[in-house]
């Protein structure tokens, strides 16, 4: 009934070898194989601000009036926005022009789930940005994708911590029916991170401004991986909400089918699972980590697993 996520295998391997798998496929990018060296170095007002792959380079060179193709021996050729789109709105109606161009033409399959969504695309995320682009179309040009997610959790009358899960709707364009953290959204362009948090708490699990404003920011996670859609670098900006012992999220806007509270035990291996959302697993590892669920000492990938929730580009 819902999407499981591939490269993740269950029966054969402890749940240490399968999070080495899942931090693996997170940062596939990094890889020996992948596509990083084909690449092309995407720049705008002299700062890269993402990769774009052969395939979607050859297309962009039909473009000249926006994009235009800076090639050198035994270098790395770059892809820039030309220099006479000076502001954030040229440069961003231009991208626009585009991308509703290639969109029609059907070429692109990620185009497919276009949202009407805006993305802010700049070089750190301290700097302004220098133009806004459709969510849909980031990974044509791997731009690095900012989002905040909430570990939700309770302790209850015996000091153990649960957390509360949710399992996407059926109906969502990705990862559909897969487990994830309480509430998640990305960074749309223009919102700040706790505003988004606050939203995306309200929106998708009823949880009212009061209780969400709770949230302690915590932690990033950062990772890069690819796939048939294009090149996704993410950074996770990570909150933990600890709520009321009777708290129950209700669904809001129908992102959400239902909600589990579950014991950590049941969380943790649920992580190494096909059933979760990869970077959703990602954050919880993270949650685990940092209370002391993991211990290095014992858990021999300790290290493998804090390098791998914070690898960037």
């Amino acid at each position: 009934r819902y999407s499981r996520r591939p490269g993740m295998a269950t029966s054969c391997s402890t749940w240490s070898e399968r999070i080495v798998q899942l931090v693996r496929m997170m940062n596939s990018f990094h890889a020996e194989g992948s596509s990083k060296a084909h690449c092309s170095q995407f720049c705008v007002a002299g700062h890269q601000v993402g990769y774009v792959l052969p395939q979607v380079l050859k297309q962009l060179c039909r473009f000249p009036d926006v994009f235009r193709i800076i090639e050198k021996p035994d270098d790395i050729s770059r892809l820039e926005l030309v220099p006479e789109l000076t502001t954030y709105e040229q440069r961003s109606a231009a991208m626009q022009y585009v991308l509703e161009k290639l969109k029609a033409e059907d070429y692109f399959p990620c185009l497919k789930q276009w949202r009407n969504e805006m993305y802010d695309v700049m070089p750190q995320f301290s700097d302004p940005p220098l133009f806004c682009m459709e969510r849909a179309a980031t990974s044509l040009f791997g731009v690095k994708r900012y989002g905040v997610h909430i570990n939700g959790f309770v302790r209850q009358d015996n000091k153990e911590i649960a957390m509360w899960i949710a399992r996407r709707s059926y109906c969502k364009q990705t990862y559909a029916g897969l487990l994830d953290n309480l509430a998640a959204g990305g960074l749309a362009s223009g919102m700040g991170i706790r505003e988004t948090l606050i939203k995306e708490c309200q929106e998708e699990s009823c949880i009212p401004e009061s209780l969400a404003a709770r949230a302690v920011p915590v932690s990033t996670i950062s990772y890069t991986y690819e796939d048939e859609r294009g090149i996704f670098p993410e950074c996770q900006f990570v909150y933990d909400l600890e709520v009321p012992i009777d708290f129950v999220p209700r669904v809001g806007d129908g992102e959400v089918h239902e909600f589990y509270l579950w014991p950590l035990d049941k969380v943790k291996e649920a992580i190494a699972s096909p059933d979760f959302k990869p970077n959703c697993s990602l954050v919880v590892l993270d949650f685990l980590i940092r209370h002391g669920y993991l211990d290095a000492d014992t858990e021999k990938h300790y290290q493998t697993f804090v390098e791998g929730i914070h690898k960037t580009l």
